[in-house]
């Protein structure tokens, strides 16, 4: 792990950058097979899937015999588990609905907006090293209480063809209209194009690697909107000598098996605290299956020692984690004035492990600095606001003068005559 003490300001951007590609370097790779597949349809995606996932698929769409068949080969014991987590997670998506919002402006000028659903989504499901079957729920059940009529669902599939039972399980339990085994940017390109098979949708969301998230922001080149450009897993913890050093150690630990370009960061004011916690990540990482993709990802760490709460607050707010744990005495000072991150956990027994899967709050967050701009994955994300008037002849006859003036002084007369017309009227 990379020891920094008291980084210069200067330097920042430095220590903080993520393990990332550039766009630079990724965006032909993926601008050719949105290429391929927006006037080749479903043989280019059969082709890039035979070409990175290494099956050979003539049937993309899932049938109801192989979700039958999931359905048997998921334990009791997860299924239970799993509806814990939707439970919390509706509960929470289903207190953000808001009212319609009414107001009459000027007596006669009535105005209102109203939110409605957006009618077609796709939902985007990494399958490879951890098939994330979690992120079904964090999307679909928003999208079901929100009310989106068309749930579209990409994962890839692993060689044998198969997807795992645990995603097509969680997948026609939280409403899922139609899922396809087809992953990485191909599925993001049928998605955004439509083919033979797959459906063409309004907007897409989900994580994925580099290529997704490159992916999604070329979508939007081509109408289709997206959630926000989330890409590899980060987490950034702030403690200090109050803290429980394995505790903190775990945690940097379940971010960096991810993937091995997740990003783990600690910042705290006690060296103490930094060495007890590099010790522990080294006795615990020794027991994880995905030692050697953590092991990785732990290699391009940072443990970052700071004098002051307020210099490392300066530092959070910098970098804009995604994920973003407080284990520190001067709690309320953080979580106060920390203005960038995606999604907040507080206190020694609140582990990141809790939001990704059943404390309710959703898990699909802003990555690479985003969240400075982006909020996380909520009910809001899968609704549009529509604003509504109606004005009476006593309304048009109180705001006409201000239109008539307004318009010719910008010069558009006819803006101005659709009033004129009106309040001339007898």
């Amino acid at each position: 792990m990379n020891k920094i003490y008291n980084p210069d300001r200067a330097t920042w951007n430095v220590v903080l950058k993520r393990p990332t590609q550039t766009v630079a370097d990724i965006e032909d790779t993926v601008n050719g097979i949105f290429k391929e597949i927006q006037s080749g349809g479903d043989a280019v995606v059969q082709k890039y899937t035979a070409k990175f996932d290494k099956v050979d698929l003539t049937d993309f769409q899932v049938s109801a015999t192989e979700i039958k068949e999931a359905n048997t080969l998921v334990s009791d014991e997860l299924k239970t588990a799993i509806a814990l987590a939707k439970s919390n997670i509706e509960a929470f998506h289903a207190a953000q609905k808001t009212p319609r919002v009414a107001l009459e402006t000027t007596s006669g000028v009535h105005c209102w907006q109203e939110k409605r659903p957006i009618q077609k989504v796709g939902l985007y499901i990494p399958g490879g090293t951890a098939p994330l079957f979690s992120t079904i729920l964090m999307l679909a059940v928003p999208a079901n209480i929100a009310g989106c009529t068309e749930i579209v669902l990409c994962t890839p599939p692993d060689k044998s063809g198969a997807v795992n039972p645990a995603i097509l399980y969680t997948a026609a339990l939280c409403g899922v209209t139609k899922i396809f085994k087809v992953g990485g940017i191909q599925a993001i390109a049928a998605m955004t194009f439509g083919t033979e098979s797959v459906p063409k949708v309004y907007k897409v969301f989900g994580p994925g690697n580099q290529f997704v998230t490159v992916a999604k922001q070329l979508a939007t080149k081509y109408g289709v909107a997206i959630d926000m450009p989330a890409g590899p897993s980060e987490l950034l913890v702030v403690a200090d000598d109050t803290a429980n050093a394995a505790f903190v150690a775990a945690d940097l630990l379940s971010q960096a098996e991810h993937g091995v370009d997740s990003q783990v960061i600690l910042i705290s004011t006690s060296k103490r605290f930094i060495d007890a916690v590099e010790k522990e990540v080294e006795g615990q990482i020794k027991a994880l299956p995905r030692q050697k993709i953590a092991q990785q990802a732990i290699d391009n760490s940072k443990l970052i020692y700071v004098e002051t709460d307020a210099i490392a607050l300066d530092m959070i707010n910098e970098y804009g984690p995604e994920h973003y744990i407080v284990c520190v005495e001067n709690e309320d000072f953080y979580v106060n004035n920390t203005f960038n991150a995606g999604s907040v956990f507080i206190g020694n027994y609140t582990p990141e492990s809790a939001g990704d899967y059943a404390s309710g709050t959703n898990h699909t967050l802003p990555t690479n600095g985003y969240a400075k701009q982006y909020s996380g994955v909520n009910l809001d994300s899968f609704m549009k606001s529509m604003t509504f008037q109606k004005i009476t002849k006593e309304g048009i006859e109180r705001i006409g003068n201000a239109i008539e003036i307004m318009a010719e002084a910008e010069g558009l007369q006819a803006h101005k005559n659709a009033v004129s017309l009106r309040l001339n009227k007898q």
